[in-house]
């Protein structure tokens, strides 16, 4: 279906001195009019029900979960599914905001989320503890301050914090890259580092390379890593185990390897992260 187009513009939403609009809406169960284009960035969260969606000529169904990020080209638009109570979560933002995000973190985020290249957003869905916590990270909008720095520290939590990283995969990824990363989440597969991703994914070195690039933004060694290092991160909370038998059991056979993977992604060094977690388990004290 291709439906008449429409350019919406921020300005619509905002007063000057306000970075990012929000809303909390009830989908209609009639057929949209016309399609919508942007000049501004948006993210959509499915918060119940489902939803038809028409995105740059294609149809697809999003569910309860379905966390789309929308680019000011893509053209679009909804409908509710009937008889299934649709709610979505909104946040639009300045093309500035994206901008100056993208330029300060563009190792972390570049290539990815907003900035995905090819003809359809990213998307995933998220489920369970995730989910709660997208959809509550995004209610809090509803009462903040709208400045620039509020919406800035939203999402960079959400693409840091409420997505863990390692789980980030674009819902239209093939289904054998899917079923990959969920493999890769077994010890047994993960030890292998990047050639058991590799085995579990069933293709070429070039093809899952070149695929894991598309939809996850990382390298199939990457994307291992970080499954690893959470592990590990997993290991130093809740044992006494020493440093090199957790790296060991994570598939490390170099400490210094381990210690600088560690880092990169937690900002500290194993030890004091296990520290650290322990001394925030004394202070909360007995449940």
């Amino acid at each position: 279906m291709r439906l008449p187009q429409k350019l919406f513009r921020i300005d619509t939403y905002l007063d000057p001195a306000e970075a990012f609009h929000f809303v909390r809406k009830d989908l209609p169960e009639a057929p949209p009019v016309l399609e919508h284009h942007h000049d501004y960035f948006e993210l959509m969260l499915v918060e119940q029900g489902q939803v038809h969606h028409w995105i740059n000529g294609v149809e697809e169904l999003l569910e309860q979960g379905h966390l789309v990020f929308l680019r000011p080209a893509d053209s679009h638009a909804l409908q509710a599914a009937t008889g299934s109570g649709a709610r979505i979560l909104n946040v639009m933002f300045r093309q500035e905001t994206a901008a100056h995000l993208v330029e300060r973190y563009r190792d972390e985020i570049a290539g990815r989320f907003f900035w995905q290249t090819g003809p359809l957003p990213f998307a995933l869905r998220l489920r369970g503890p995730q989910r709660e916590r997208a959809v509550n990270a995004m209610l809090t909008l509803q009462t903040s301050h709208r400045g620039l720095a509020r919406i800035e520290h939203f999402l960079l939590s959400v693409m840091t914090h409420v997505l863990d990283a390692a789980e980030v995969v674009d819902d239209r990824a093939p289904s054998w890259l899917l079923a990959a990363c969920r493999a890769a989440r077994e010890p047994r597969v993960f030890r292998q580092g990047a050639e058991g991703f590799r085995a579990a994914a069933g293709r070429s070195q070039e093809h899952v390379c070149r695929q894991a690039r598309r939809y996850l933004g990382l390298s199939p060694t990457q994307y291992v890593n970080r499954l690893r290092i959470q592990h590990a991160a997993m290991l130093l909370a809740g044992t006494d185990r020493g440093l090199a038998d957790v790296a060991g059991d994570c598939g490390f056979e170099n400490l210094s390897y381990f210690h600088r993977l560690f880092r990169d992604q937690y900002g500290t060094t194993p030890r004091n992260y296990r520290m650290r977690h322990r001394q925030d388990a004394k202070a909360e004290g007995p449940l």
